[in-house]
């Protein structure tokens, strides 16, 4: 599966619990500008939804959010641009995986570690989806619009794998 990416210095905007939620606040409303809207962004609103709803509904906030997000910063939401829902869905699968993975070890750690922890793996690099998907299946109107399985290998599982005893 490869290496995560090399640790980059850790974002000033999560190093708090306060400076995460004004963000993800700042997102909820409407009011992030387009230029922060990036790809540690996209992570961090989705752990915070995963953190805070169960699964079906952290996905439906995301889908609606990033749809009103996009639609107030003059993003087209279409079958070429916007929200992405097979990437969306693939990348929230990730982040319960690894909120699972990090939860059977004990309780899980304060929600900036749960950032930084989440910004350091191979989550963390835009190209993760391919692991999964062709480029031809992945960028696909079918794929923008709705959840399509994988061509490559099959996504993560939302739950840590049993270990043998």
């Amino acid at each position: 599966m490869g290496s995560p990416p090399d640790p980059q210095p850790f974002p000033a905007r999560f190093q708090s619990c306060e400076r995460i939620e004004a963000f993800v606040a700042c997102f909820n409303a409407r009011h992030l500008p387009k230029s922060e809207w990036d790809h540690h962004a996209h992570l961090v609103v989705g752990l915070w939804h995963a953190l805070r709803l169960p699964a079906d509904q952290a996905l439906d906030a995301l889908r609606d959010r990033i749809r009103a997000h996009n639609d107030a910063v003059g993003t087209v939401n279409s079958d070429v641009s916007g929200y992405h829902e097979t990437i969306t869905r693939l990348y929230l699968l990730g982040i319960l995986g690894i909120l699972a993975s990090m939860g059977a070890r004990g309780p899980l750690p304060p929600l900036p570690d749960l950032v930084q922890a989440l910004l350091q793996s191979e989550l963390a690099d835009r190209n993760w989806p391919r692991r999964f998907y062709s480029r031809e299946r992945l960028f696909t109107p079918e794929a923008r619009n709705a959840w399509i399985e994988p061509d490559l290998a099959p996504p993560p599982s939302p739950a840590p794998a049993a270990s043998p005893r």
